[in-house]
């Protein structure tokens, strides 16, 4: 169940919110909003819905044991076990048959791959459980008695199988007390219809267009870049609009998450895009990888090496994955030790071009998981064996301009300063709430038209 198909936004949310808001109970509003998103996850997975629940009752057992010995061996000892369970469900769902393929390619050597399917959202939600097991042995946050407060923070649906990664910490007072204000709520209701539109206005369209596009049997130089160039509009609008809609679903039920993007494509450099790309998941690798194993501090090109290559097998067990991992780590490696005079020396819109540049062989090297096909790709961009443009290209070009001029202004501050703008008006500030379920009247238009309404993190 997606949060762009009716059957979420008809059915289930009014549903859930109905149930949610018939008693004041703390208690009461915990159960039904675990209850929904068990049934949530389980229309998607109904058998890995056991493994969540389990995966949460080792966290939250080691949690237990974390805390009742604090400080000595066996808290450690704890700590070193969650870390390895937590792991290691993550490693026999998502990398076991990307292991034994790998292992296949050496000289008499023949490993029957398991072919597990993957867990929705295990990505995710391990890395909760991870977070809080671990800022827990680091004395960051507080053990959680009660399994039901906790499993509900780990199966929450508005953030479950595509983020942000919520820390403990930052809900773990919302869990037991919280209330819901009429401000909240229609903040969280338009943050919602934001990231709908984001989600089946802009993201959608541009990845039909990305699909016909990198999918054209005769590519010519300009059908590769305008291809890229969509399905970096895609990626962004797909992404951060599932985030809009989590953290405007969390204020409907009084719940504060984090940001997860910040404009991401105005960066001036690469160091300033993973600060503002999907920050929950950088800040996780920031604070539980790069700056246990010693940050800038020790041997930071290992680090920062490491990091990398994780945080492309976090995105998928594919080698195109671990390239784009690697393609990161040399740009950011040579923004810190080369570039960063040089970068500083530029005038603004050249850096933002030149992050632009990065972030869409980025993305190439993100979306053709066929080594061959990216190949193919790359001598197409780059003019080795293909023509300049030719008419199908420059056509496409011209039909989608509009969406390239509106995507692009999507992508900045512009929209937000203008209906600040517009917000010091009180005519205006009167009219939002029509404003808003116009808005939510056009995506229910656009669900019920479109037939390509896939979220991409899905199967991260």
């Amino acid at each position: 169940m997606v949060f762009s198909s009716l059957m979420f936004i008809c059915i289930f949310l009014p549903a859930t919110l109905i149930a949610y808001n018939i008693s004041k109970n703390i208690v009461y509003k915990n159960i039904v909003l675990t209850i929904a998103s068990l049934f949530f996850y389980a229309w998607g997975e109904p058998i890995w819905v056991l493994l969540l629940i389990g995966g949460s009752l080792s966290a939250y057992i080691h949690g237990l044991v974390i805390d009742k010995y604090y400080g000595t061996a066996k808290c450690a000892a704890a700590a070193v076990s969650s870390v390895v369970v937590s792991l290691g469900l993550l490693v026999v769902f998502k990398y076991l048959d990307f292991a034994a393929e790998t292992l296949n390619l050496l000289p008499f050597i023949s490993v029957k791959a398991p072919g597990l399917p993957l867990p929705l959202g295990i990505s995710f939600y391990t890395f909760q459980t991870l977070s809080y097991t671990l800022d827990l042995y680091n004395g960051k946050t507080r053990v959680q008695k009660s399994f039901m407060r906790f499993l509900l923070y780990v199966s929450m649906f508005p953030q479950l199988v595509a983020g942000p990664i919520v820390r403990y910490d930052d809900i773990a007072q919302e869990l037991m007390h919280r209330r819901t204000t009429v401000k909240d709520f229609a903040y969280g209701i338009k943050r919602f219809v934001i990231g709908l539109l984001k989600k089946v206005l802009l993201a959608n369209s541009a990845g039909a267009v990305t699909t016909q596009l990198l999918s054209y049997p005769h590519p010519t130089v300009m059908s590769s870049w305008l291809g890229i160039l969509m399905y970096t509009f895609q990626i962004y609008f797909d992404f951060s609009g599932y985030s809009d809609m989590a953290i405007g679903m969390g204020g409907m039920f009084g719940f504060h998450f984090r940001e997860n993007f910040d404009y991401p494509y105005i960066s001036r450099n690469i160091t300033e895009f993973w600060r503002r790309w999907h920050i929950s998941l950088s800040s996780f690798f920031r604070d539980y990888v790069y700056i246990p194993l010693g940050g800038n501090r020790s041997r930071a090109v290992r680090n920062l090496v490491i990091v990398w290559l994780l945080t492309g097998l976090w995105h998928g067990a594919s080698v195109n994955f671990i390239l784009w991992g690697l393609w990161y780590a040399l740009v950011l490696l040579l923004e810190k030790y080369f570039l960063k005079g040089i970068l500083k020396k530029l005038p603004s819109p050249l850096n933002r071009i030149y992050s632009i540049a990065v972030i869409m062989i980025g993305w190439a090297i993100f979306y053709f998981t066929d080594l061959s096909e990216l190949t193919a790709f790359f001598k197409s961009a780059f003019g080795i064996g293909s023509a300049l443009y030719n008419f199908m290209t420059w056509s496409m070009f011209v039909n989608n301009l509009w969406l390239i001029i509106v995507c692009v202004i999507a992508c900045t501050p512009i929209p937000a300063v203008i209906f600040r703008w517009l917000a010091r008006s009180r005519a205006f500030a009167a009219s939002e709430p029509a404003l808003v379920g116009l808005g939510f009247a056009l995506g229910i238009a656009l669900i019920i038209g479109q037939t390509y309404n896939p979220f991409l993190y899905f199967r991260f």
